[in-house]
């Protein structure tokens, strides 16, 4: 059976100027390499969900449950 976790990951950024409302993760971690931006990861926490969770966060995050091969109550799709 697959695990799956969900990670909350938290990224500060310093910066002379607001960062743009539609910057994605790409930008900004272009500016922090590159050094228009100072950054750190702080405080990452993970933690195992079941599959129903999982199927469930990924329409929370705007996916469907077949990314992960699940339906939706979670059960797995293919074997």
């Amino acid at each position: 059976m697959s695990k799956f976790y969900r990670s909350v990951i938290r990224f500060e950024v310093l910066s002379e100027e607001p960062i743009p409302s539609d910057a994605d993760l790409e930008y900004i971690a272009r500016g922090a390499n590159e050094g228009r931006y100072v950054g750190g990861f702080f405080d990452t926490i993970e933690k195992e969900i079941t599959p129903k969770e999982a199927a469930d966060a990924l329409y929370e995050f705007g996916g469907d449950p077949s990314f992960f091969f699940l339906d939706d109550d979670g059960r797995l799709l293919v074997e």
